[in-house]
């Protein structure tokens, strides 16, 4: 029988951690598929990924994390997947926590839950700037949608089908999706949840968030993809409705 749970893992350049993050999975969730989207990796991480017992879906050249994530969702719609886990290949994200994530959809209780690194006991320190991002988000985003929630950038979430079905229209932000994603589930009113999650230290690649330019860059463009989700409301509803996922 199909499992029914996929967890997703963007992946470039992670040969350093890649291997140890898929063996993790299934040695812990053998009724769970595992896909990992290569992004034009140079280093061996879709082979180490595909040995270590993953599926593997390579892009002929690097598209982005936002890219990435649509590849796994439009990929777990085509399979007939109904719950999606998504999470990093850095080794940051335990995989302890997906039955956390996974039992709050499950359940029925909401659409997709965020695992936030800064509820519950955690002892997660994060950079001044990344810091300094997530407060200012945070502020945004409970401005612009009423949302308060504690982890607008966090990578380590599980949806319903629903969501998948909205995540794989043009209406996803692909270029940076983070705040500006959950403005769009706001904007269309499905349910949302945070639960505690651990982070482990980065055990591989490089984070943008230590270099201030691009800190500023993608400050910028967060800002004005949120704004074009607040403002493009009738367009976001129509394409929702066309796609049978509006509330």
């Amino acid at each position: 029988m199909k499992a029914k749970t996929l967890v997703i893992i963007p992946a470039y350049n992670e040969a350093r951690s890649i291997a140890g993050v898929v063996s993790g999975l299934n040695k812990r969730y053998p009724d769970i598929d595992v896909l990992v989207i290569d992004d034009g990796s140079q280093d061996g991480t879709a082979g180490l990924a595909q040995v270590s017992g993953a599926k593997v879906l390579s892009h002929s050249f690097n598209m982005g994390y936002g890219v990435s994530l649509q590849t796994g969702y439009k990929y777990a719609i085509r399979e007939g997947f109904q719950y999606v886990v998504q999470m990093d290949g850095d080794g940051q994200h335990d995989p302890s926590d997906v039955i956390s994530l996974l039992e709050n959809i499950k359940d029925s209780s909401c659409d997709i839950v965020f695992g936030s690194r800064f509820l519950g006991p955690n002892n997660y320190k994060a950079s001044f700037y990344r810091m300094t991002g997530i407060r200012f988000f945070r502020l945004v985003l409970r401005l612009l949608s009423g949302q308060d929630i504690s982890d607008p950038t966090t990578g380590f979430q599980a949806m319903n089908r629903r969501v998948l079905e909205l995540f794989a229209q043009d209406v996803f932000p692909y270029d940076y999706p983070d705040a500006d994603v959950i403005m769009l589930l706001s904007k269309l009113r499905f349910k949302m949840k945070e639960v505690p999650v651990s982070m482990n230290p980065k055990s591989g690649g490089k984070s943008m968030h230590g270099d201030p330019l691009n800190v500023i860059y993608y400050v910028f463009k967060m800002l004005l993809s949120m704004l074009m989700t607040k403002f493009r409301r009738h367009e976001i509803k129509e394409k929702a409705k066309e796609a049978d996922i509006c509330r």
